[in-house]
């Protein structure tokens, strides 16, 4: 065995220990603490765990990667994220917190005194946070297949099985304690080799003040970026291609995206005041922007490197390492080709590698751009810890988050549909049962999502901040701040969102073949079955026929079966207004909150306790429960 996997082994195997040990010690043993750890965390604590449930493997192993090959088109993934979590600090956290539930669909069943617009807030919590999770299988998958040198589908399952465990023992109570000893790891796995990289590259420890600096030979470091970057063809690093629109698209999407992601919102449930919540968020930001300021420093020196090692080498796999020349391609290079998210072809068979913008002309022809976090010490030439920490840090950043996610889809089954629809009756062991069985099948699902996701990391990951965004943003925002919004505007507003959101993104990115018809309409047929049973079964008047569903099932026999034709993925050219997929749900958005608007003030003003409520929740009131 080489160091650098005794030391990758090392990290690995005794972070996970400790995540492993605090979940047994805080194995939660009442719903309270399984959903919520009882309203006990300190506020300190809990910003800590909200940064590690926040930075998960898009922020650890992605942001850096797209940056560094999207350049100043990256900014948005900066910008929208880091300001999301303002938003949803000042606007709706210290309320939800307040109000005193423990789920979004909670507060949203309540608030819109409605069991349907309750189990349609489970549905959008259940597409967003599988959409979301499928970025984080991937990341764990990734991290793991650079490790035990398998398959990235392999690493998929091994971490699945993985983040079960502790998730489905501990609950929110124990995901809680661990994110506090996963955010300490990732943290200090991503900034060590930051600091290395900035000294060898340019002479400064700190890694914001190199980015901006000068290279050893005293050119500034993006001017130089910039120059190799046109000589390759390649679009220069501090220009940007997108639209401005665009780009302001994406951006708001993934603010109002982040203030709407159930597994974030949920953080400020376990806090035990109001005014906790405010502390936790404040804190949360702090240990935010550490890496988030770092980030674009670690992009740059990434795709320096990469350049600087990689371009024009003499590939030489098949060499013994002692006779390989000088100017061979580096061993980091073969590692990684055994994951099969790199890859050379010699088109030209001269035996060296030719990196170019040009696809005819370029070399590196499978390059996967969510590795270059974890290859980035390997890249760099430090030292066997460096690279076993690092890979400890990205496991820890993509399981905290994927913990987080299965919560949500673990309590939207057991305790917003079964508890508060279906089996309004059942006992606290029974609905931990039925939590802890949810995760099981969520992993199931999480597992074949991480291996055929519809994209890299980020860009997943982005696609969910878009279905968040238009679908649970305009009802938690409008649920709070407007008295008059009632159930069928709420009801109307999510779908709304929801659907078009989802079809614009599924077109463009997936293609609706006749599969993914079947399996799209499948998953609206049972949504709409539930609906229809879970609203009959409560009394609630406001419900969809039971002919949509028999229609959607039958949409999906056609499908499943290739009755149906496939229709062809969307082109670039074809998008709204020149706005990309992961933009597309500041769109939706807007459209779910005019609809809601329109729907609410045709219908009848929400009963008047409901408008006491929404005012009460408003106002500081030490003296209330909540409080």
């Amino acid at each position: 065995m080489d160091a650098t996997l005794i030391w990758t082994a090392v990290f690995v195997i005794s972070s996970f220990g400790l995540y492993i040990g605090i979940a047994i010690w805080a194995r939660a043993a009442s719903t309270d603490e399984f959903y919520v750890a009882g309203h006990h965390v300190p506020p300190v604590f809990n910003g800590m765990a909200t940064a590690a449930d926040w930075m998960s493997a898009a922020s650890f192993l992605s942001m850096a990667g797209i940056v560094a090959f999207a350049g100043y088109d990256g900014s948005v993934y900066l910008m929208g994220w880091t300001g999301g979590y303002v938003l949803l600090a000042l606007l709706l956290a210290p309320y939800l917190r307040k109000f005193g539930k423990f789920t979004v669909p909670d507060f949203v069943g309540d608030r819109y005194y409605s069991q349907a617009a309750r189990i349609v807030a489970v549905i959008c919590a259940l597409f967003v946070s599988f959409t979301y999770i499928a970025g984080q299988m991937r990341g764990v998958g990734i991290a793991f297949a650079n490790f035990l040198h398998v398959p990235v589908e392999i690493g998929v399952i091994v971490g699945a099985i993985i983040v079960l465990f502790y998730a489905a023992l501990g609950g929110m109570r124990g995901i809680t304690y661990t994110q506090v000893a996963q955010y300490c790891v990732l943290i200090f796995a991503f900034m060590v080799p930051a600091i290395f990289l900035s000294l060898q590259i340019t002479g400064t420890p700190i890694p914001q003040l190199g980015f901006i600096g000068n290279a050893q030979d005293g050119t500034p470091l993006l001017m130089s970026l910039d120059r190799t970057l046109t000589d390759l063809g390649f679009q220069p690093y501090t220009e940007g291609v997108k639209s401005k629109l665009d780009v302001f698209a994406i951006t708001l999407a993934l603010m109002v995206g982040t203030a709407g992601l159930p597994h974030v919102i949920i953080r400020f449930f376990t806090v035990p005041r109001a005014s906790d919540a405010r502390r936790s968020a404040g804190w949360a930001l702090v240990f935010i922007a550490i890496l988030y300021t770092t980030a674009p420093a670690v992009a740059v020196f990434a795709r320096s490197n990469f350049i600087d090692t990689v371009n024009e080498s003499t590939y030489a796999a098949d060499m013994p390492a002692e006779d390989r020349p000088a100017d061979a391609t580096p061993a980091w290079f073969y590692n990684w080709e055994e994951t099969g998210l790199l890859g050379f072809t010699d088109h030209n068979g001269d035996g060296r590698i030719q990196y170019r913008a040009d696809p005819e002309t370029n070399e590196v022809t499978t390059l996967d751009r969510d590795i270059f976090v974890l290859a980035n010490p390997e890249i760099g030439n430090l030292p066997a810890w460096v690279i076993g920490l690092v890979v400890a840090g990205g496991l820890a950043a993509a399981l905290s988050t994927a913990a987080g996610l299965l919560m949500v889809i673990s309590s939207a089954v057991s305790h917003d549909l079964c508890k508060k629809v279906l089996m309004p009756g059942m006992s606290e062991m029974r609905e931990l049962l039925i939590a802890r069985s949810a995760a099981v099948g969520a992993v199931i699902v999480a597992i074949f999502a991480g291996i055929y996701p519809p994209g890299f990391v980020a860009a997943v990951v982005a696609f969910a901040f878009g279905l968040a965004a238009a679908s649970f943003f305009p009802a938690i925002f409008l649920g709070i701040f407007w008295k008059r919004m009632n159930k069928e505007g709420a009801i109307a507003g999510m779908l709304t969102g929801l659907l078009v959101t989802g079809a614009y993104i599924v077109h463009f990115k997936i293609g609706f073949s006749a599969v993914v018809i079947g399996v799209v309409a499948l998953v609206l047929a049972a949504a709409s079955g539930i609906l229809y049973y879970g609203t009959r079964k409560q009394g609630d008047a406001t419900t969809v026929p039971l002919y949509i569903a028999i229609a959607l099932t039958l949409i999906s026999a056609l499908g499943l079966t290739g009755i149906l034709p496939d229709l062809p993925t969307g082109s670039d050219e074809d998008w709204f207004l020149g706005i990309s997929p992961e933009g597309f749900g500041s769109v939706g958005m807007l459209l779910s909150l005019a609809v809601s608007i329109v729907v609410a003030l045709a219908r009848r003003a929400p009963p008047q306790e409901v408008q006491d409520m929404v005012e009460e929740i408003r106002l500081p009131s030490p003296t209330s429960p909540a409080e």
